[in-house]
């Protein structure tokens, strides 16, 4: 019995399995592909999906959920720390990418000094908000404002340190315990590359070419990034 029938037999649980029309198409793509849809049959936001791919015609594999149990939440449950979450993921995307922008994209060294006192201070206000034994912000497990601020604490020591001399953290800080933290975690350590691919990638953005992204020409305007 389903957990969710509350111990009745009679009380009518979530179909696991597409019917009718819908089972055809779950058939139709059922072969292995690249592209795999993961969803269950009676969710309204996997069809808008499922809807999109069909009137595109591409060609995906169809995986149906039995279980839907989502995991361990990365936002915490208690409303003061989820809100504290928020906060700073809030901070990480509003003052911590952009100072990331305009210090590597500052061409003369007045700015790159002023830019890069700038990142220091926002990571500072950040660090300050994180829990003091770690080594995450809100303690022994990774969750949303680490993965937040993840891609930036790889991009630190592989673009701007190549490029503009960012230091390497004081040992023993807490930020230097948060650093080596996420650099160690196994789901960041399995989505970053190399260290070339970063540093040649990035180089456009170092010497502030003409025309190398939205994000570039926002930061070289003063306007919020796209």
């Amino acid at each position: 019995m389903d957990a969710n029938q509350n111990n009745d037999p009679t009380k009518k649980t979530y179909h696991k399995k597409a019917t009718g029309k819908a089972l055809e198409t779950v058939e139709k793509h059922s072969q292995d592909h690249e592209l795999k849809l993961f969803g269950s049959c009676f969710c309204p936001f996997v069809q808008r999906v499922w809807i999109s791919l069909e009137m595109k015609g591409l060609d995906y594999q169809y995986i149906e959920l039995e279980d839907l149990q989502k995991g361990e939440a990365l936002l915490p449950s208690d409303p003061k720390l989820r809100a504290h979450s928020r906060l700073w993921s809030d901070h990480v995307n509003r003052h911590i990418v952009p100072g990331f922008y305009r210090y590597l994209q500052a061409q003369d060294e007045k700015s790159q000094i002023e830019h890069g006192e700038e990142l220091k201070e926002q990571i500072s206000k950040l660090v300050d908000a994180a829990d003091k034994s770690g080594p995450f912000f809100l303690g022994d497990k990774m969750t949303f404002v680490d993965v937040q601020m993840a891609p930036w604490v790889i991009r630190l020591r592989k673009v701007l340190q190549p490029y503009r001399g960012w230091p390497e953290p004081e040992s023993g800080t807490r930020w230097a315990a948060w650093v080596n933290a996420i650099e160690q975690a196994n789901a960041v350590r399995a989505t970053t590359s190399t260290d070339v691919l970063y540093r040649e990638s990035y180089q456009r953005y170092a010497e502030n070419r003409p025309n190398t992204s939205q994000v570039q020409q926002a930061i070289n305007s003063g306007r919020g990034l796209p």
